[in-house]
């Protein structure tokens, strides 16, 4: 029983480097990173997607409160009308240390077009492709 242990914990960190929280998808005008969390996608009867997608900043974004580094948003992608609804964003001063600058939910996220420069665009194209 204590040799399977063993053995089940010497092959964890393999898997877990296998299967990385996010995937990287491309860069937005900006020189952004953005990164799709692949467990958090999914399909519904009409066609949208949902998805949770990562943006780490090039350069850091100055604000008065101080500077964010990134952001990170759970949203709905319809394919075949190109729009886009975010369903929940975070906005980071520092992810890392989970310094958040602002989090916002609208109670009725409503479509609209992803804009080319953003990372709702860089998803947008990424899932889509795959459809």
């Amino acid at each position: 029983m204590i040799r399977i242990l063993i053995a089940l914990l010497s092959v964890a960190p393999a898997l877990a480097a296998q299967s990385p929280r996010w995937q990287a998808i491309g860069t937005t005008s900006s020189g952004n990173a953005v990164f799709l969390d692949p467990r958090s996608v999914s399909r519904d009867s009409a066609g949208i997607i949902t998805a949770t997608v990562r943006t780490v900043y090039a350069e850091p974004v100055s604000t008065p409160q101080g500077p964010i580094t990134g952001s990170r948003a759970t949203a709905m992608f319809d394919c075949a009308a190109k729009t886009v609804a975010v369903k929940e964003s975070v906005i980071w001063h520092d992810e890392r240390a989970g310094t958040v600058y602002r989090r916002s939910a609208p109670a009725r996220p409503g479509f609209g077009p992803a804009l080319t420069s953003t990372f709702a665009h860089v998803a947008l194209q990424h899932l889509c492709a795959a459809t």
